[in-house]
């Protein structure tokens, strides 16, 4: 029976090491399909019909893909067992993560952590602090922040030289987010560290890019704000959501308003379309009672 063959199909990933989980329960519900007609081998046709009774576009490609991978390991054993070809529900893009909207005293508790990495009385700790702080107040991307020479940090802001799709942009901040990068180059030169790059390690060189988002979720981690090895919480890049999310919910709200702040926070987070900065905005609470308020006004103005 299939139902037989998935089970040793996912006994020998889980060996391996990987959960297999969400695969395995795909496969069973695929196999009690299969199994209603009576087949004991994989057939192209029903995985088809079984694929398209999906609940949308992105589960059936990639219920799919996953009873794909299965009928390639089963005809490896024996030939009359079906492989779909690749592809046929579309190749797709990776589902977005579900972003993390963080509140001020969990950022505040990230950016105390990372005073107490180590090695301590160096300039590593005060890195974190302050590159994690700068990615809040400005929504910057992390290449973006650790891009920025020290030259970048002028009178009028900081100059991003490493955009996305090789586009620079003059960023203004906040007096205090200056005042914080003030600090921080001054610790920096109490401490000798030289380098061109504005934010460094103990190499005198920015850190890299991956280091920084394993630092970030270890101290989510730490702090609770994450569970364990392989569960979901907050990632680097939900500073960015966060800025963008929070930033709408201070806009003030009439729909003019709303529309120049759009195309402002656009700019400001260097996107090529507006499109893109609508992506990281998020049905919230304080956005969704101001919705419905604005949609019980218009309601009173139109029964007038």
């Amino acid at each position: 029976m299939l139902s037989n063959d998935v089970t040793r199909y996912v006994a020998v990933y889980q060996a391996l090491g990987l959960n297999f989980s969400e695969q395995s329960r795909t496969l069973h519900l695929y196999a009690r399909y299969a199994e209603a007609y009576d087949d004991r081998f994989t057939l192209v046709s029903r995985i088809r019909d079984w694929c398209s009774t999906a609940s949308s576009p992105i589960r059936a490609r990639s219920c799919y893909d996953t009873a794909r991978r299965f009928c390639v390991f089963m005809n490896a054993e024996d030939s009359r067992h079906e492989v779909p070809p690749a592809g046929a529900f579309g190749r797709g893009k990776r589902p977005r993560p579900a972003p993390h909207l963080l509140e001020l005293h969990q950022i505040r508790a990230i950016m105390n952590a990372a005073l107490d990495l180590p090695p301590r009385g160096s300039i590593r700790p005060h890195t974190y602090y302050h590159l994690f702080g700068l990615l809040a107040a400005t929504g910057l991307r992390i290449s973006e922040a650790l891009g920025l020479q020290r030259n970048d940090f002028t009178e009028d802001g900081l100059v991003v030289r490493c955009g996305k799709f090789g586009k620079s942009r003059l960023l203004p901040i906040q007096a205090s987010t200056r005042q914080a990068l003030n600090d921080y180059i001054a610790i920096r030169t109490r401490l000798g560290c030289d380098g061109d790059d504005l934010f460094v390690v103990t190499t005198g060189r920015a850190p890299h890019k991956v280091t920084t988002h394993v630092i970030f979720v270890k101290l989510a981690r730490q702090l609770g704000l994450r569970g364990p090895d392989r569960t979901r919480g907050p990632r680097l890049h939900d500073l960015r959501h966060t800025f963008a999310v929070r930033s709408l919910e201070a806009c003030a709200h009439d729909r003019q308003a709303v529309a120049h702040h759009i195309a402002a926070l656009c700019t400001y987070l260097g996107h090529a379309d507006v499109s893109n900065t609508y992506w990281y905005l998020e049905a919230t609470p304080v956005l969704l009672r101001d919705i419905a308020a604005a949609s019980e006004r218009l309601f009173k103005e139109d029964a007038a």
